[in-house]
């Protein structure tokens, strides 16, 4: 298994390094200080959360996804998934394109086609090979996995809305950067983009948009 490297200690040690080589960033982190680190459970239940928070705000997504661990107690499991029928998920706040996601990925988990606890030994390009295949799960999708889930440090997530508006902000950039600009951007912040990119949302949250 690759071991986790997005620890909080990591973090701080990859920024503090990255801040000696890009002035701009360690003027920020001097600014702001330190994102906390975040860890998300790997397997099946974070999957469905990543289809949950589709399209929603961290509010309305938090709300579905306690209703749905509830439907499903005491596991959000696919075999618990898929004994809710179409009219209670629609109750519990899912739309129709969600509830085709996720009977996708429970039957992808049950037939053996996706299986999650073999993600953690893949490479990084694997790993997001096999997410994205699945129905409803793009690149994003896939970095938010490898970062949270898995602890990758080197993932970039360059079509991120609010990591491009960090890096205009951070780069005193008239408009936000396209992926060709971010991904030279970024470039020097390799191996440790994955702390990089955590720190640009602790940055976007924590300044003002001028």
């Amino acid at each position: 298994m690759i071991h986790f490297q997005m620890t909080q200690k990591d973090i701080e040690r990859d920024l503090t390094a990255l801040g000696k080589k890009d002035k701009d960033l360690g003027r920020a982190l001097d600014e702001v200080g330190f994102p906390e680190e975040r860890k998300v459970d790997a397997g099946f239940k974070t999957f469905m959360g990543i289809v949950v928070g589709q399209q929603l705000s961290v509010k309305a997504a938090s709300t579905i996804r306690g209703r749905l661990n509830a439907a499903t107690a005491p596991e959000l499991t696919p075999n618990t998934y898929l004994t809710l029928s179409e009219q209670e998920l629609r109750t519990i706040g899912l739309s129709r394109q969600k509830i085709r996601y996720g009977d996708g990925l429970a039957r992808a988990v049950l037939g053996g086609k996706f299986r999650p606890d073999e993600l953690p030994q893949m490479e990084d390009d694997e790993v997001l090979k096999t997410i994205t295949v699945l129905l409803g799960f793009g690149r994003w999708s896939a970095e938010m996995y490898l970062m949270f889930s898995l602890g990758r440090p080197d993932i970039w997530p360059a079509d991120d809305l609010a990591v491009q508006e960090a890096v205009k902000r951070l780069k005193g950039l008239k408009e936000r950067p396209k992926q060709k600009e971010m991904d030279k951007i970024a470039k020097k912040w390799s191996p440790y983009r994955s702390s990089a990119a955590l720190f640009l949302w602790h940055y976007y949250a924590n300044t003002p948009n001028i």
